[in-house]
């Protein structure tokens, strides 16, 4: 039950959020709150400071929370020793993932895959960039979703996604009921960013420079999920791939504004081994499944669910998928 409980605790923290891990976790953002909550009242201190928006941790709450990150790796790879033992490791797909990726779009592709293979079982693990290139390279995941991919002498990469970057502004911002603008006119805003480790933040720090544009820098953050929080809170702008704001347009708390006369996209591409005498057949079908559109998989997971509903029984795709710890963020 307490891993259990440090699981949810490290999701809130990499998404920034209560119910952004519950959906991860496939709980309700009540049972997220109360596993926090729990961890609280055994510890005998606060980990998480609720009254700042978007919410920081306590110095408690940080020790806490790098000593769970090494806790969960240390269990995900015990098990991994323990399947390779019983020969269990031939139906899986292991993929490492940065998060902003989009989580709901991954949740498609991986019941879709589910769908049509329900014997494999997938491992989703969302990651630091760096983390994802490690994993792959000794073997602990046979693909990686990065963003700016690059190759070496270990790692190909195909190229899987183009997102465009568009400006992102809370409701009340002055550009809010436009449909575009030019990149002047956010000329001196108030503006949310990455950290500047992250590739992301590089080219948007060149992108801008080009453009001959100045904004006044008000917070960094490597969890996209916090960047989207502070702007919610009217802290500032930023500028981010369109897919990962998706559902925040959908519920209205933020709005999106296509920057005119330039053509600004993050490419999102797939990371593996080159070493592989053989081609895995099963993660070529996933990759297989990646490259489909995801509006055309609605259908099938209609019927599945609706049969599932009707027959009282429990989906096997949900079974045979699991997330890994949420160990890093971007």
């Amino acid at each position: 039950m307490h891993l259990r409980n440090a699981e949810l605790f490290c999701d809130v923290v990499v998404h920034g959020s209560f119910s952004k891990a519950a959906e991860v976790r496939r709980v309700s953002q009540s049972a997220a709150s109360q596993a926090v909550h729990a961890l609280e009242k055994r510890l005998g201190a606060q980990l998480i400071d609720r009254s700042k928006r978007p919410f920081e941790l306590t110095p408690a709450g940080s020790i806490y929370f790098d000593g769970c990150q090494q806790l969960l790796r240390s269990f995900e790879q015990v098990e991994e020793q323990v399947r390779r033992a019983i020969g269990q490791t031939k139906n899986r797909v292991r993929i490492a993932a940065i998060y902003s990726v989009g989580l709901a779009q991954m949740h498609d592709y991986v019941e879709q895959f589910q769908h049509l293979y329900p014997e494999v079982m997938i491992t989703l693990d969302y990651l630091h960039p760096d983390e994802v290139y490690q994993r792959v390279s000794e073997n602990q995941a046979d693909l990686g979703l990065v963003s700016f991919p690059k190759e070496d002498k270990d790692l190909t990469s195909i190229l899987w996604q183009e997102q465009p970057m568009v400006l992102v502004v809370y409701p009340g911002h002055r550009l809010a009921d436009q449909v575009s603008c030019e990149v002047g006119d956010i000329e001196n805003e108030p503006f949310v960013a990455f950290t500047s480790e992250l590739v992301v933040r590089q080219k948007m720090d060149r992108w801008l420079k080009k453009a001959g544009v100045h904004v006044q820098l008000i917070h960094e953050f490597d969890n996209i999920e916090n960047i989207k929080r502070a702007v919610e809170a009217e802290a500032g702008i930023a500028i981010l791939p369109q897919p990962t704001v998706s559902r925040e347009v959908q519920d209205q708390s933020l709005k999106i504004v296509r920057l005119e006369q330039v053509e600004w996209f993050r490419p999102i591409g797939i990371i593996q081994r080159k070493q592989k005498s053989v081609p895995d057949d099963v993660v070529s079908k996933f990759i297989e499944v990646l490259h489909e559109n995801p509006a055309n998989f609605s259908s099938a997971h209609r019927e599945t669910t609706e049969g599932s509903a009707s027959t009282g029984e429990n989906s096997s795709s949900m079974d045979a998928f699991s997330f890994g710890p949420l160990i890093a963020r971007e």
